[in-house]
């Protein structure tokens, strides 16, 4: 594709075919998934396809074998349309005895996972695709790596974005296709995923059918608490409260495995660090949609509404750091956790690498006295570690929505605004 914007999942796609005779791409509908994989398929197959759909599932039912012939890396888009493909796969797999056979691309969980009889622990890997950072876009100029931070390189990071600028790709979301609209247009595919999600996917994804009003007053509820370790109870609560509605917790929990099984939303777990005290940490996972934008369309808001409520502002930009982090530290090897403690000594985004390093990184708007904050927060966190059983922090790292430069205080604190940021 002429247009195609380079994904930091590319070089991990190709690696994973390399190693395994299978990788399957998750992530939300319309984040890139089948474009990326396109880029490197010798031959597809889409499920969903209207003039095939009827036969495809008959022969995925009857003789799947038929459906994975074809030049490798052969692309099944829509996989999870027939269970029945996973074991077919990962059969041919076996017998072809060679690596970067297929790739296989979900938007969704399958409905019927009964119908899958093996794991396919040797044959598959894994790929979780979110919405585009602001790197891959080209909105951060990626002045700054993740992984020199890890390497302790010094930084040298500009940044053109202003807070207005910040608003707006909060509420645009990283939706590849919206990147190339006009920026009023842009705004409504957020809205439009939304309206998709409460009145058709939450319930196609398992077949349960789910109210649209519930699932609606459900995730306004999930928006006003993303950031937070909110329990059930405190959703119920807020939906009664607001909305004049009355769930029970397993509803609501039927409701939010729903939305994670469309990757709607996708929650950061409690890193569990060796502290000097006995200080108790919290378990809980922290609450965050895979892309702000669909808060800000739960939340029925906009850019201005964003720059008028710096507080929501706040909740909605450590959303959209969230994301990208996450894509940034899966590139090199880590995963994303939120620590907490009995203490409410909180930090919003532990980085930690397979090799045992991490960072620390607290997420704030812009400002002396937030970055300040933030910083305080890091250190005293840094002093609770119990550096005999485990490694000292690679880094120290406030994430800002403004400043024209990154840069490392005298306490080694980097700060670093998101619009300079990348892998």
């Amino acid at each position: 594709m002429d247009n195609y914007k380079k994904r930091i999942v590319d070089e991990l796609l190709s690696r994973k075919l390399k190693g395994k005779g299978a990788v399957l791409i998750e992530g939300p509908k319309w984040c890139g998934k089948t474009t990326t994989a396109e880029q490197i398929s010798k031959s597809i197959l889409y499920m969903a396809n209207p003039e095939d759909k009827e036969q495809n599932l008959m022969l995925a039912d009857i003789n799947p074998s038929l459906l994975l012939k074809g030049e490798t890396p052969r692309l099944i888009d829509e996989w999870q349309l027939a269970s029945k493909l996973w074991d077919a796969v990962r059969f041919e797999v076996d017998h072809r005895k060679n690596e970067g056979q297929f790739i296989l691309i979900g938007s969704s969980v399958p409905a019927d996972q009964n119908l899958i009889s093996h794991t396919g622990t040797g044959r598959f890997s894994f790929l979780m695709m979110r919405p585009m950072t602001l790197f891959e876009s080209l909105e951060s100029n990626g002045s700054v790596s993740l992984k020199d931070l890890f390497a302790s390189k010094e930084i040298n990071g500009t940044n053109k974005l202003s807070l207005e600028d910040i608003a707006y790709l909060c509420c645009r979301g990283g939706w590849p296709r919206s990147i190339f609209m006009d920026k009023d247009i842009a705004l409504d595919q957020a809205f439009d995923y939304y309206d998709a999600t409460i009145n058709s996917d939450i319930s196609r994804v398992d077949g349960i059918k789910r109210d649209s009003i519930r699932a609606k007053n459900l995730m306004r509820s999930y928006a006003r608490n993303i950031g937070t370790q909110a329990s059930i109870e405190t959703l119920k609560n807020d939906i009664i409260n607001n909305d004049s509605f009355s769930l029970d917790n397993g509803t609501i929990l039927s409701y939010i495995n729903a939305l994670k099984k469309i990757f709607v939303i996708e929650e950061a777990p409690a890193w569990n660090p060796n502290l000097r005290s006995k200080t108790a940490i919290r378990s809980s996972d922290t609450r965050y949609f895979i892309d702000p934008s669909i808060a800000v369309a739960t939340l029925g808001i906009g850019p201005d509404d964003l720059i008028n409520d710096l507080n929501t502002f706040g909740f909605i930009f450590e959303n959209l750091c969230i994301r990208d982090l996450r894509v940034y530290a899966e590139s090199i090897n880590g995963n994303l956790y939120h620590y907490r403690d009995s203490s409410s000594l909180e930090c919003d985004a532990v980085i930690h690498l397979r090799n045992g390093d991490y960072g620390l990184v607290e997420i704030k708007l812009g400002g002396d006295n937030l970055i300040e904050e933030g910083a305080s927060n890091l250190i005293k966190l840094k002093n609770k570690l119990d550096t005999s059983k485990m490694k000292n922090p690679s880094f120290l790292m406030v994430v800002t929505a403004t400043g024209n430069y990154a840069y490392k205080r005298n306490d080694d604190v980097y700060v670093v605004p998101i619009g300079s940021l990348k892998n």
